[in-house]
């Protein structure tokens, strides 16, 4: 880790290119060492890159779900007054209907009396 951390610029994601990082920033003559030293910090950086993006992504999910909370709101808003207004428009007709009702009814009963 103290040679990732003074040299962390040189190391990335490929196995390859951070064994020859390690052979320029010090002497390491065992090939296994050197190997797993390479793996371990390719493997540490791959996690990291793994996790930022993890973390952005569920970021930039929570804002969305609070987008589309918001919008939902709106939208039951929206229906609320629509299903209102249809309450009203149906009031409306039924008290047309009735008043219409009542015409007939006054007509039917001008011409009885008239007969008489």
């Amino acid at each position: 880790m103290e040679v990732f951390k003074d040299h962390k610029n040189k190391f990335g994601i490929n196995f390859d290119e951070n064994k020859d990082a390690l052979n320029k920033i010090s002497t390491i003559t065992s090939k296994m060492l050197k190997n797993e030293l390479a793996g371990y910090i390719t493997k540490f950086i791959k996690n990291e890159l793994r996790n930022e993006t993890e973390n952005t992504k569920s970021i930039e999910n929570e804002e969305d779900s609070s987008a589309d909370i918001e919008s939902a709101k709106d939208e039951s808003k929206n229906e609320s007054v629509a299903e209102e207004s249809a309450k009203d428009e149906s009031k409306n007709e039924s008290v047309a209907e009735e008043s219409a009702k009542d015409e007939s009814k006054g007509k039917v009963m001008d011409s009885s009396t008239a007969e008489l």
